[in-house]
């Protein structure tokens, strides 16, 4: 189910140009209505349910509407972020509830090097049924 804001809430992050939900959805969804100065998902339907905005909204104005056959019975999952994790609240239909803490990213963006390490790859890899990962090990055979 889409996210929505919750008017109430939402301050459009206190009148800038874009504000943190707009910047961090991966699909462009969230828009600022200038004239109220409160955020809002632009199209319900193509949201993909990331969490990504509910996670940075610093009001908690953001939601993500849970699955019909949980709501009515009173589940949810609600993400509280903290400067180095999040956690995750999440409330089963039979009411218990259980608590994750997972660390966030602290270090800078665009400073992990992924292929660091990594063998160059060669034009005779394009035909290998192996991953890069895989290249220059010994599979067992069946």
């Amino acid at each position: 189910m889409p996210s929505f804001v919750i008017p109430e809430k939402c301050d459009g992050c206190k009148g800038g140009e874009k504000t943190a939900c707009m910047y961090v959805c991966p699909n462009d969804l969230m828009v600022l209505n200038t004239d109220e100065m409160k955020a809002y998902n632009q199209e319900p339907d193509a949201c993909w349910e990331c969490f990504s905005c509910v996670k940075i909204c610093p009001q908690g104005a953001i939601e993500v509407r849970s699955y019909s056959d949980i709501v009515p019975l009173g589940g949810s999952v609600v993400p509280m972020r903290a400067s180095d994790s999040i956690m995750w609240t999440i409330k089963f239909r039979n009411g218990n509830l259980k608590r994750f803490k997972f660390p966030i990213r602290t270090t800078p963006e665009g400073s992990i090097k992924p292929f660091e390490g990594k063998p160059e790859p060669a034009a005779a890899d394009l035909d290998n049924e192996l991953l890069f990962t895989e290249i220059g090990k010994t599979l067992p055979t069946p």
